[in-house]
């Protein structure tokens, strides 16, 4: 037998869906498999008639140089300190209900870079897995515990404006995953801020979370350096190893919103099952009916996009 044939391969490197662009490798499974291809990016960019640039500054910085950032003093936190000293976000550890507004120090703030608000910023702090199941297509799950309250992972792809997140989904087929997420706050004067996100083709690992009636992850918007959001997803209970992230595509885990979809269909035309396998599972995915509205005539402004 020759002597090629006798040695072992050469161990080859393992897959980084992330592509070295986080701080930890985010691996792959089974071995030798991975996702399709897209363009992996670890933070929100600017997609098609998108309002603003998520990579622009646009919040002044704190003058907090030769103290820690307190509430009081830090405009920074003028609502509270976020997170606890174990860097977990607050409302989550303690079980309030609702979200609060998380506003973290930024780019121009003066405190060093170790302050205790500055944690989704930081990016990942867990090690993740990307792994292939039974009926969902590719998942994400965690390859170490999670203490509640901890950062996982942001869901971070293009950031749209709303006539291009509708001309997405209708161009969807039946059988084509939709990644299009629309978040909404409520603000002061009954007013709403609409976010579209789209990891499909420019993404990070979030784009691998799956649906879940009965979710271990909250999405919570974190503002570091504008009013763009990050879409920040937090441990709501304590994660075991191997065990799938998931969150809410709805979002209405634990923010006390009402339990009706936006625009429900009759039929269950345009309803894609949930097999997320939980006591309380709804049957179908969640549903926007909004981002199915009728096409802008040319020309017309909505949403602030022209």
């Amino acid at each position: 037998m020759a002597a090629s044939e006798e040695e072992p391969g050469a161990p080859t490197e393992p897959l980084d869906v992330a592509c070295g662009l986080e701080n930890l490798l985010v691996s792959a499974w089974p071995p030798g498999a991975g996702p399709e291809p897209f363009q992996y990016v670890p933070d929100l960019v600017a997609g098609p008639g998108a309002d603003a640039d998520p990579a622009q500054v646009t919040f002044p910085g704190c003058a907090c140089l030769h103290a820690p950032c307190r509430p009081g003093a830090c405009p920074c936190l003028r609502r509270g300190e976020n997170y606890d000293a174990g860097a977990r976000l607050r409302s989550v550890a303690s079980g309030a209900p609702g979200a609060q507004p998380v506003f973290e120090c930024n780019v121009l703030c003066q405190c060093g870079a170790r302050c205790a608000n500055r944690v989704v910023q930081r990016g990942l702090r867990f090690r993740l897995q990307v792994f292939k199941t039974e009926k969902k297509g590719w998942g994400l799950r965690a390859s170490e515990r999670i203490p509640k309250g901890r950062f996982v992972c942001e869901y971070a792809g293009e950031v749209l404006g709303l006539r291009e997140a509708r001309r997405r989904i209708q161009a969807q087929a039946a059988h084509d995953k939709n990644y299009i997420i629309a978040v909404r706050e409520h603000v002061c004067n009954a007013q709403v801020m609409e976010t579209f996100v789209d990891p499909a083709r420019v993404g990070n690992v979030g784009r691998f979370l799956n649906h879940s009636c009965e979710p271990n992850l909250l999405m919570i918007p974190v503002r570091v350096d504008s009013m763009v959001p990050k879409l920040a997803l937090f441990a709501a209970r304590d994660i075991l190893p191997e065990e799938e992230l998931s969150f809410d595509y709805s979002g209405r885990f634990l923010n006390g919103t009402d339990g009706g979809d936006k625009g429900r269909p009759e039929g269950g035309e345009r309803r894609k099952p949930c097999y997320c396998g939980a006591a309380s599972c709804a049957a179908f995915l969640p549903y926007d009916g909004s981002l199915f509205g009728p096409p802008e005539k040319p020309g017309t402004a909505e949403g602030g996009n022209v």
